[in-house]
């Protein structure tokens, strides 16, 4: 069972995730918060598995509540709530260290696989508006410096590939199929990749392939 916290300021859009999210599929919905402000708290009390987190909310968005939650130890990670417009947000949301995002509309079964996927430690990156955040967000990403091309430089060409397409929002399974290895294979790569770059999680991870333009968005 995949224990969740829900931080939306809207009572109604919690109610509706609840009813999607529910234990016949898998998920247990351990507590909500109505504002970010609430939700490292929230987190400390009731050891959730994933956040799911609105991005727009009145007193501490969801960038913001993100960010305060990934500074933590062993934070779970976050998937985040947006709409088809959030584009500058969202690259915020991403910078701050969310693992995935989906928009509000999404039919219910797309909502519980980003959910799954996201829990499991893979990124989701919904497909309807990912080209254009993650364009926002290179156009701000800051310029890579020496220590970084450094460690970039300790990659294996295969390493390389993992990393690229761990940025494009590729889970173990599309990234295994898509470079002919087993699954095995590509976790080995990923615990190298996060050794030599000193990276903590798979958001991080995104973070630095378009941080050090790993990855571009296409066309």
């Amino acid at each position: 069972m995949i224990r969740v916290l829900l931080v939306d300021d809207q009572q109604l859009v919690r109610e509706g995730l609840r009813r999607i999210l529910h234990p016949q599929e898998g998920f247990d919905v351990a507590g909500e918060c109505s504002d970010g402000r609430e939700v490292v708290a929230a987190v400390a009390r009731v050891r959730p598995d994933l956040v799911v987190m609105d991005v727009r909310m009145k007193d501490v968005d969801g960038v913001e509540a993100t960010r305060r939650l990934r500074e933590e130890k062993d934070a779970p990670p976050v998937l985040v709530l947006t709409t088809f417009d959030d584009d500058e947000v969202l690259s915020g949301a991403l910078r701050a260290g969310a693992a995935g995002f989906v928009l509000k509309d999404a039919p219910g079964e797309e909502l519980i696989r980003s959910a799954r996927t996201v829990a499991a430690g893979d990124a989701w990156l919904d497909p309807a508006v990912t080209e254009r955040v993650l364009a926002t967000y290179r156009s701000a990403a800051p310029a890579s410096d020496d220590s970084a091309a450094e460690r970039i430089d300790e990659l294996t060409p295969r390493e390389r590939d993992v990393l690229r397409l761990i940025g494009r929002g590729a889970s173990n399974i599309e990234i295994a199929e898509s470079l002919f290895v087993s699954e095995a294979t590509v976790k080995s790569h990923i615990g190298h990749i996060f050794t030599k770059l000193d990276l903590r999680d798979r958001a991080a991870a995104i973070v630095f392939a378009f941080d050090h333009g790993l990855v571009a968005p296409q066309g």
